[in-house]
C-alpha cells in the first residue's frame, strides 16, 4: 500500500504549517505509522524560501517535544497532483489554494485545518502568531495538536 500524502499550508511556511508538519510527524511516530504517511508543508508565498521555522515557534515547539527542522518552500502546482490532502490554516490560505487548484479533483483535496479539531470546535482558523506574543504561539500549538490528533483519527 502506498503512503498517504498530506501537505500543510500557511502564508510563509515558517510558523503554522511547519508546526503542523512537526506535530503530525510526532503523532505518527508515536502511533508507529510514520511509514504509512508522507508529511510536508509549504507556504503560499516564497518570501521565506529555504529558511527554518521562526525561532520563537521553534522555541515553543521544542518545549513540547517537537523539533521543527523543515525548510520553507512555496506551494507548487505539482503539489496538487502529488498530495492526497492539502490543508490550509485560514480563509486567505484556503482562497489562495482554491485559486491555484489546477482541476476539480485537486480542489476536492483542499481542507481547513480546524475541520479536524475535536476540543477547539469553536475555532474556524489557525491564527498567524507571527506578529504577536508568546501566548499566540502556544495557542497555535494547542490548536495544531488538537487538529492533528483529529486528522489522524479521521484517517484511521
Amino acid at each position: 500500500m502506498k503512503p498517504r500524502k498530506i501537505l500543510f499550508v500557511c502564508l510563509g511556511n515558517i510558523c503554522r504549517s511547519s508546526s503542523a508538519e512537526g506535530v503530525m510527524k510526532h503523532l505518527l511516530e508515536e502511533a508507529g505509522l510514520e511509514n504509512e504517511f508522507v508529511i510536508d508543508s509549504a507556504g503560499i508565498l516564497s518570501y521565506h524560501q529555504g529558511e527554518l521555522p521562526d525561532s520563537r515557534m521553534r522555541a515553543h515547539a521544542v518545549r513540547r517535544g517537537y523539533d521543527l527542522i523543515h525548510r520553507s518552500r512555496p506551494v507548487r502546482t505539482e503539489d496538487f497532483y502529488n498530495f492526497d490532502l492539502i490543508i490550509g490554516m485560514d480563509d486567505r490560505n484556503m482562497e489562495d489554494l482554491k485559486e491555484r487548484a489546477p482541476s476539480l479533483e485537486a480542489l476536492q483535496k483542499i481542507h481547513r485545518m480546524t475541520e479536524y479539531c475535536t476540543r477547539f470546535t469553536h475555532a474556524d482558523h489557525v491564527p498567524d502568531p507571527y506578529y504577536g506574543g508568546a501566548e499566540g504561539f502556544e495557542y497555535v500549538l494547542d490548536l495544531l495538536e488538537d487538529a492533528c490528533a483529529g486528522l489522524l483519527e479521521h484517517l484511521r
